[in-house]
């Protein structure tokens, strides 16, 4: 029976995941070895008891008594907080869904890496962070990472077994979140609430937001090159409103070859779940002729500056990515709790990138998770000192 194993189960994404789980047969047909989550205590102990789980986590210390009393007379064990989750990632699993948000979701993918699986890759901060160190263990291990994000996971189908050399370009769509259509003027005054309805997709807010501000899609340019091994110059981003097609591979003869699919995160995790085979998926099938259209536009980089930061970290390469994610979170963290102003956000990661460019080995990619570690917490106390 495979093993799988699901980080973030509470999550939109893991949550997603965990009903694929049970649509494939759940615990008859999966062995699931460890679920973790947040605070959401109640749904944790329901999906460990419905997947007859070996251990359930949360990431917070303080709740190991609730779950376990969640959990109790299930036989299922409880853990709680950060030396937890790495314990639960030490466990032999064959497929590893990492659907933490943030870098938090590193340690736990570096570990579930060490045992040689797959790993369904949906934390992209775990590339963007530490890119040389996620595929130094892959190379130990021999373990396979399989991307879960729908525009890596469109890249990777289109791709298949194709040479890159034959690859021009690839081309990451973006729906342009909530305020695609906005004035420019009117950005200043965005709320969090506005900022957290998505027009297409259904997700966490914290992403959600990052879509408005493009710092999603950022991301995504940065853990293209990090996993598909292409310069800078060609990944390109698409505004695409509908989210139909999620990316597009384009060759030096000239022809394109696009993935298209309904706006549903389902398809990239049943398609990680079940590769190198395709199996029926709760997922609905277009009907090109209901839609009627699709539309593009380019990116408007003073709407969306994130893009021109990220082209700027992939040039100068070490901890550039890890103090790029970490001065994002700090400035979503801010803008959340109402301290700053929604484009607010980029020029306090901007500003962060210049203050700690000039350190010592900021150009050389951290060589462990700690060297990691202290460059996301050095960016944070600079993001956050930029408040006042």
């Amino acid at each position: 029976m495979r093993r799988i194993s699901i980080f973030g189960a509470t999550g939109s994404v893991g949550a997603n995941g965990v009903d694929l789980i049970r649509h494939a047969g759940g615990a008859a047909t999966y062995h699931t070895v460890a679920l973790t989550g947040g605070r959401n205590i109640a749904l944790l102990a329901q999906m460990a008891r419905d997947l007859r789980a070996e251990i359930a986590v949360t990431a917070h210390d303080e709740l190991l008594d609730e779950l376990r009393a969640a959990l109790d007379g299930s036989g299922i064990a409880a853990g709680a907080g950060t030396a937890a989750l790495i314990e639960a990632a030490a466990r032999p699993a064959d497929w590893t869904l990492s659907a933490i948000v943030g870098s938090a979701g590193l340690a736990p993918g570096l570990t579930a890496l060490a045992q040689g699986g797959v790993l369904a890759l949906a934390n992209k901060e775990s590339l963007v962070c530490a890119g040389s160190l996620l595929r130094a263990a892959t190379a130990r291990s021999g373990a396979t990472i399989l991307p879960v994000d729908s525009e890596h996971s469109a890249v990777f189908q289109v791709l298949g077994s194709e040479n890159l050399d034959s690859v021009k370009d690839v081309t990451l769509t973006a729906s342009g979140g909530a305020f695609r259509d906005w004035p420019l003027e009117r950005l200043a005054t965005a709320t969090v609430d506005q900022a957290s309805t998505h027009p297409n997709w259904a997700m966490g807010q914290r992403i959600t937001i990052d879509s408005a501000s493009m710092f999603n899609k950022a991301m995504e340019v940065i853990e293209a090159k990090e996993l598909f091994g292409l310069g800078a110059d060609r990944i390109k981003v698409l505004v695409h409103p509908e989210s139909i097609i999620h990316a597009m591979v384009t060759h030096h003869d000239g022809g394109t070859i696009a993935h298209l699919g309904a706006p549903d995160m389902r398809h990239a995790i049943g398609f990680a779940l079940h590769w190198p085979d395709r199996r029926p998926l709760p997922v609905a099938a277009l009907d090109l002729a209901a839609i009627g259209s699709l539309t593009f536009r380019a990116p408007d980089e003073a709407r969306w500056p994130a893009l021109r930061l990220a082209r700027e970290v992939m040039a100068a390469g070490g901890a550039a990515g890890a103090v790029f994610n970490a001065a994002k979170e700090q400035a979503l963290d801010d803008f959340i709790a109402g301290n700053i102003r929604f484009t607010d956000m980029a020029p306090r990661v901007e500003d962060t990138l210049a203050a700690l460019s000039g350190e010592e080995g900021f150009g050389r990619d951290p060589v462990d998770l700690a060297s990691v570690l202290d460059w996301d917490n050095l960016a944070r106390r600079k993001a956050a000192r930029c408040l006042t």
